[in-house]
């Protein structure tokens, strides 16, 4: 019912996937990917026989450079409309804000990891609400606001599928081991955690991961893999918080622990590696300190 493109991101395969599903009025394709990946993603198209006019909707679970860096560029090359959340909207009409502060975070390297990054142009934008059915392709996904990983993020149902964007962690192929994306600056703990019980609660038959793939295995345990997951992290990022160490201090400390974590979930000591191609250790520690600063106070976590 869909296949799977891996976007080979800076020449790493299963890091970041976009999902081509053929509906009986077009084809939907699930994240776009960066800018940069934009040639592998007209590649893996046209491997699959799909021509740029048979694209009619690009849904985007949140706005971030790795999932809908392109949503632009493939807009004006196919003229298909493109779905995102209400809050991540404004940022695809006009991507200046959302360009500088990536920029401040990438700086040189901001060209070669994500490339061109365009405006979708407003007449092919729709703005999601919860709830609300996408009519794609000739098919009906349902959008659930999914917040946690960032306030604008939608995860997708399809009959019994679910394009769970980042909210549903980061898994890749062949092992057991889950890292969370938890850059900055929208982390929210007991947002990310209702957001899982609220895919538990839909049942999907099987969870899509942008990192990266079809998750074996019954979608349930995974999400619980990921809840467990949330307060590993807050156990380890809260005491390092509170006494005052810097995201530079915490961050090979974190980078260790979650190399442990691989090692012992696969048997695998190189999983850590290609963890860290698809989740940079160096960004995690500045999200989570991010969090407690702004909810610690006021929050049980």
């Amino acid at each position: 019912m869909y296949d799977l493109i891996d976007l080979n991101f800076q020449g790493h395969s299963q890091a970041i996937a976009g999902y081509v599903v053929r509906g009986p009025a077009g084809v939907a394709l699930i994240e776009t990917g960066p800018g940069s990946t934009l040639p592998t993603l007209w590649a893996g198209l046209a491997t699959l026989g799909v021509a740029a006019r048979e694209i009619t909707d690009i849904l985007v679970t949140h706005i971030h450079l790795d999932h809908a860096g392109a949503a632009g560029r493939l807009a004006r090359e196919t003229g298909a409309r493109v779905h995102v959340h209400h809050i991540g909207a404004p940022h695809l009409l006009d991507p200046s804000k959302l360009l500088a502060s990536a920029q401040r975070i990438y700086g040189p390297l901001m060209q070669p990891l994500w490339g061109e990054f365009l405006a979708v142009p407003a007449g092919q934008l729709r703005a999601l609400h919860d709830g609300e059915v996408v009519e794609a392709a000739g098919l009906r996904f349902t959008a659930l606001d999914t917040p946690g990983h960032a306030y604008h993020h939608m995860a997708y149902l399809l009959d019994g599928l679910c394009f769970s964007g980042d909210v549903a962690g980061v898994r890749l192929p062949g092992h057991a081991h889950i890292r969370l994306p938890v850059p900055p600056p929208e982390i929210d703990l007991p947002a990310w955690r209702a957001s899982l019980a609220r895919l538990r609660d839909c049942r999907p038959d099987r969870l899509l991961l942008t990192h990266f793939g079809a998750v074996s295995g019954p979608a349930a345990a995974h999400l619980d893999g990921v809840a467990a997951q949330l307060d590993a992290y807050a156990a380890f990022f809260r005491p390092r918080w509170q006494a005052g160490e810097t995201a530079e201090m915490i961050t090979p400390h974190f980078q260790r622990w979650v190399a442990e974590q691989a090692a012992t979930a696969d048997g695998d000591p190189a999983a850590a590696a290609r963890y860290e191609t698809a989740v940079p250790g160096y960004m995690q520690a500045a999200g989570m300190l991010r969090y407690f600063q702004k909810f610690e106070a006021d929050r049980i976590t």
